[in-house]
């Protein structure tokens, strides 16, 4: 949902997640309050309130919540009114971990049932000095989490601001030269190799591994390790650099990054105050944010259809990391469809994929087998029914799917769809996935808690 140092006991945070509007703040007991953001009495914002004691307040008549979600005082009324039971805002259930605040989006259940947030050994085992920053695009989450899942696009997306040439001289640099040879070395760069998928035992994070260099000298390359766990983080290391992403989606077309960059290794041994070394971080987080990330979304703005998903692009044999994400979502969206309908889907269903991937394919020409003409005349599926052009997934606008996750990286944490559906991902774990409908974010709400 959010970085857990922006929530203070101060003044009420309000944020927009999967559609709806949340507003969070701290008890006098420090604990994280996540409660419906819209005062039942006139519909006024309480991200606008004010805290007063164990409550939230009102900004428009002073109306007071407590952290259960209770009208405990309507000034207008006195202290001594009875209260109406309906003045009440919904309140979900909040947890804290690995510096974030994780809110449970699915069906209702006691605090001791909810499963543990969904986390690769990447963040779980990492002990390294970080600073962590979040920003909004409207982009569909889908396309940003496929944007940090490979880095085979940096050659041409990342040439030309002049402060890429940090990147060129310290990640594509020789010493023979000073790094001067970076941006040389930078441009040449336009191949993968070495590249392999694995996926973890729960089925929901995988790891990406390739090298990045010239075709020409595989030696000289940059070796990544790209960790996924859905339904929304994503973690990238190298020998120079680790950051971790978290794409929280705020609604249909919009998206909160929350991004995080981890100590220079090399650095260590010469700040050896813990403080400087943060603060590098901090410099590369907002060198991501009003730089890199910008470059970013010049592409991603324009891209179509603005939600990815089976049979809408087509993939290479380097984009299996993006083929295994869209692949198992749109089996996650499909199972979850199936739940809440009660049916199930007979045989294998290809969700709109060749194999493991959508794959680009040569045209068929004269002469060839009329099997394969006959294949390449049958529209794709996706979500294991076909949809006029077979593009379902790049059709539905806004699927914030996810392992019961609002934030999207674990299933205590809150991941809805866009409409409310919840549904469980096999492991007892709540995952919430939209239906087909074009609904909007909010209006199914009742549906998640079916």
């Amino acid at each position: 949902m959010a970085i857990s140092g922006d929530v203070t006991d101060k003044k009420p945070k309000g944020i927009r997640r999967l559609g709806e509007e949340i507003v969070l703040w701290r008890d006098l007991d420090g604990k994280v309050v996540c409660q419906g953001a819209r005062c039942p009495h006139k519909g006024a914002w309480l991200g606008d309130g004010r805290m007063k004691g164990n409550a939230i307040e009102c900004p428009y008549h002073g109306f007071l919540f407590n952290p259960e979600g209770k009208c405990t005082l309507t000034p207008a009324m006195g202290k001594d009114a009875r209260i109406p039971g309906s003045l009440k805002v919904p309140v979900y259930p909040v947890r804290e971990k690995y510096g974030l605040i994780w809110v449970w989006w699915g069906d209702d259940r006691p605090e001791s049932e909810l499963p543990e947030i969904i986390a690769p050994r990447e963040i779980k085992e990492n002990d390294r000095v970080y600073d962590t920053i979040s920003w909004n695009k409207p982009v569909h989450y889908t396309r940003y989490i496929e944007s940090v899942q490979e880095f085979y696009h940096v050659t041409y997306v990342h040439r030309d601001h002049w402060l890429n040439w940090l990147d060129f001289m310290f990640l594509y640099g020789t010493k023979k030269k000073f790094g001067l040879d970076g941006k040389e070395n930078y441009l040449k760069a336009t191949m993968i190799h070495n590249h392999h998928v694995e996926t973890d035992d729960d089925g929901m994070t995988f790891r990406y591994s390739f090298d990045h260099g010239e075709e020409d000298n595989p030696e000289r390359s940059i070796h990544y390790v790209i960790t996924f766990s859905f339904p929304c983080m994503v973690h990238v290391e190298t020998e120079a650099f680790a950051t971790t992403s978290w794409f929280s989606p705020i609604d249909e077309e919009h998206t909160e990054h929350i991004f995080r960059v981890y100590e220079f290794p090399q650095l260590k041994p010469i700040l050896r105050h813990e403080k400087l070394r943060r603060a590098m971080s901090t410099l590369q987080c907002y060198l991501e944010k009003y730089v890199q990330d910008p470059q970013d979304y010049k592409i991603m703005a324009r891209q179509e259809p603005r939600v990815s998903g089976g049979g809408v692009n087509k993939f290479i044999p380097v984009d299996e990391m993006n083929a295994k994400f869209i692949k198992t979502r749109a089996r996650l969206l499909r199972e979850a469809r199936e739940r809440r309908e009660g049916t199930v889907t007979a045989g294998d269903v290809s969700d709109g994929m060749v194999g493991d991937l959508d794959m680009a394919t040569d045209e068929v020409g004269p002469g060839q087998p009329a099997a394969l003409e006959a294949k390449r005349r049958t529209p794709a599926r996706s979500n294991g029914r076909a949809k006029g052009n077979g593009h379902a997934n790049g059709r539905t606008n806004g699927h914030a799917n996810g392992n019961g996750s609002a934030n999207g990286d674990g299933s205590a944490n809150g991941g809805a769809a866009t409409n409310g559906s919840a549904a469980t991902n096999g492991k007892g774990d709540s995952t919430a996935a939209p239906a087909e409908k074009e609904d909007s974010p909010s209006g199914n709400r009742a549906a998640a808690r079916s």
